[in-house]
Order: C-alpha cells, then structure tokens, then sequence
C-alpha cells in the first residue's frame, strides 16, 4: 500500500524583510541619482540647521521661558512634521499638483489677507505677517511661496503654446501674481514680498518667455520698489545705513546695530571659529541671532570653514535643482522645479548676502537652517515637490505618456 507524502510548505516569508522596512525603501525608492543628490543635501541642511538653532537660541530662549532648549525643541517639533511632509510629496504625481493648485493658492492668499485685514493677524518685528487660529500659528506668506511656485508652474504648463503673446500671459499673471505681492506687502514684509517677485520673474524666464517681454516688468517692478521702501521710515533708515556703508564709529549704535554686530561676529570667528556654542554675538548682542542672521552665529562658531560649507551645501542643492530641471521633459515640472530652485536658493544668497552686507536688511531666514516653523515645513513641501519630479528617468516618464500627465 503506497502511501503519499504530505509537505507542508513553510509560511512565506518576505525576502526584503518586516513589512515596516519594505515600507520605508518603497518611500525612498527613486531611479534617479537627482533625487538622493536632493535629498541628501536638503536633510544634511536640516540637521545642521538644528544644531546651529540649538546653539543660537538657547540664551534667548532661556531668558524667556527658563528653558534653554525651548527654541530647540520647538524646531526640532516642526522638523518632524516637515520631512515626512516632504516624502509624502515626493510620492505624488504631477497630476496632483495640477489639480489642487489653484486650491491650495486660494487659501493661502485667503489666509494672507485674513492676516492683515482681520484682527487674526498678530504683527511681529514690525511686521504684520503672523495669524493666529485656535492652537495654530504661523506665517502665512511661507504657504504663498509654496502655493505660488505650483500654481505658476501649472499656468506657464498651459501657456507654452502661447509664449509668444503677451496678452495672454498678463491676464492670469499680472492680477495673481500682484495680488500675492501686495497682500504681503500690505504686512509690511518686504523681504518676502522681494522673494514672491523673483519667484513670478524666474518661473516666467525658466518658462521660455522672450526677454523683450520682460523688459517692461522689470522697469515697472523697480519702480514700485523704490515706492515701497520709502513707504516706512524704518525702511528708510535701512537702506539709507546700507547706502552710508556703516562706517562711522557711531553706527553701531543705530540703523547699522544689526549689520555691524553681524560683522563682529563673522570676524571673531577667524578660520576655525570659536567653537559650537561659544559665540558672544548670541547674549543679546545680535538681534535675530536665531532666525535672520545665524549665518553670522554659523561664521562665529564654526569660523570660515563652516561659513564655505554652508555656502557649498547651498551650491549643490542648485546642481541638483539643474540637473532635475535638464532631465525632466515635461514644461510643468521644469517650470515647478525652477521657481522652487529660485525660491530655496536665491532666498539663501539674500539672506547670506544680507549678513555680509551686501544688501540692506531684508528680513529673509536662510532656508532649512534659521528658526522658524512655517519657513522650515514649506521649504521642505517645495523640495518634496521637486523630488516627486526626480523618482523616475526620463525615459521611464515619456515611455508611458502617463506618469507627468
């Protein structure tokens, strides 16, 4: 009598391991070396960032709150929210940035304008650009950018057939992109209001628009800034210290406070600096120490060395926005992937190029590193937008005419 053998199979077992990390590759699998070039860089950014936060607030926040890991904490806290976020956004198709940009742009402008119409707004350093609702607060002109920078792309997306007529760009242009610029203004803000019009004039030159086109703008928008640098005495004061270069003796003690400590610090740290946590600028010295110029706190405690470093990390993020921006073959993407670079990256110069002095005060952070809990989770959305761009070759995206649609 024969008898038939019974195997049992062993239950299977998944060769990439607990269903956890098989989850975590999926949300870092990417077939380009754009993406982990970006986010390499954006990530080495963000924690560098929070090692300078932690140094450069810790005597303000004690002094406020007798903590003086508060400021830390509270960035480290929005840092936790901000990468997800932002690998979120690199899983999402360009479709869905198409859809909802218009949305998203909407609300951040309603949210704009509720915080200087409406007494939700809470103004700051001379500013108006804060909002208050229930638990939450924040700036909204961070979520313009961000909101802008989609919505742009998708516009100049349609338009492409159109570059050659003016008309045809000015109608959603001109009233959108004003509207942005004059809503934050209307804060008070000028540096960001400055950023949203690079943003509106580098997606329209990444887009193929003729330079002859934009010859007429740029007259008109330095017009209207001369206008509203005048429009506050602060203001004046500002570029009128910028103009006389801070120089006499006396100075410091001024307009030019802010910018000459800067200085100091920046000097004090030599080529190696004075060591993480030991600059002096940091004890009520330097204004904004944390947040607008913490790249004079990075100078300081990390010297020359750290201050190239910062620099150089700024520069590679730009390769990799250009090396994103060469490899894509769809106009929206390459427009969204400009304005972003213009966004992220020229901000970082002004801001760098206002601790050195070479602007006037401006009141723009340094992205992914100063303080602040609405710069750091936009900035970060923004380069997940990027990112959603770079997962895929170019021949992979064109070969199905479906995945960029």
């Amino acid at each position: 009598m024969k008898t038939k053998s019974v195997q049992r199979s062993s239950p299977p077992t998944d060769s990439h391991g607990p269903a956890a990390v098989v989850a975590v590759k999926r949300l870092f699998a990417a077939e380009t070396g754009n993406y982990f070039l970006l986010l390499g860089t954006t990530l080495f950014l963000v924690v560098f960032g929070l090692i300078m936060v932690l140094s450069s607030s810790a005597v303000e926040s004690f002094k406020a709150s007798g903590d003086f890991f508060n400021g830390f904490v509270r960035q480290v806290v929005f840092a936790t929210v901000g990468v997800p976020l932002m690998l979120i956004a690199a899983r999402m198709r360009a479709s869905f940035w198409k859809r909802w940009s218009g949305i998203f742009l909407l609300v951040a402008l309603g949210l704009q304008f509720l915080t200087v119409a409406t007494p939700l707004g809470s103004e700051r350093g001379g500013n108006r650009n804060w909002i208050t609702i229930g638990t939450f607060s924040g700036q909204p002109s961070e979520f313009v950018k961000l909101s802008l920078v989609i919505w742009l792309g998708y516009i100049l997306f349609k338009k492409r057939d159109v570059m050659d007529n003016w008309r045809e760009l000015v109608v959603p242009l001109v009233p959108i992109g004003g509207a942005a610029v004059g809503l934050v203004l209307l804060g008070g803000d000028l540096g960001t209001s400055i950023i949203l019009t690079a943003i509106v004039m580098g997606a329209i030159f990444f887009a193929g628009v003729k330079l002859r086109f934009l010859a007429v703008p740029i007259v008109l928008i330095g017009i209207a800034g001369a206008i509203a640098a005048s429009a506050r005495s602060s203001r004046q004061d500002r570029i009128q210290a910028f103009l006389s270069g801070c120089k006499s003796a006396d100075d410091h003690l001024g307009s030019c406070w802010q910018t000459v400590h800067g200085w100091w610090a920046l000097a004090s740290g030599g080529l190696f600096g004075s060591g993480l946590g030991n600059s002096k600028a940091k004890w009520s010295w330097l204004p904004e120490a944390d947040n607008d110029f913490i790249f004079a706190i990075i100078g300081d405690e990390l010297g020359l060395l750290g201050a190239i470093l910062v620099l150089a990390l700024f520069v590679v993020l730009a390769i990799a926005f250009v090396r994103i921006i060469r490899a894509s073959t769809d106009p929206f993407a390459r427009v969204t992937v400009s304005a972003v670079m213009v966004w992220i990256v020229g901000q970082a110069f002004v801001n760098i190029a206002v601790v050195l002095g070479i602007l006037p005060v401006l009141g723009v952070p340094l992205p992914l590193i100063s303080a602040g809990g609405s710069a750091l989770v936009t900035s970060l959305i923004g380069i997940g937008i990027v990112l959603s761009f770079a997962r895929r070759a170019p021949d992979v995206t064109t070969a199905t005419g479906s995945r960029l649609k």
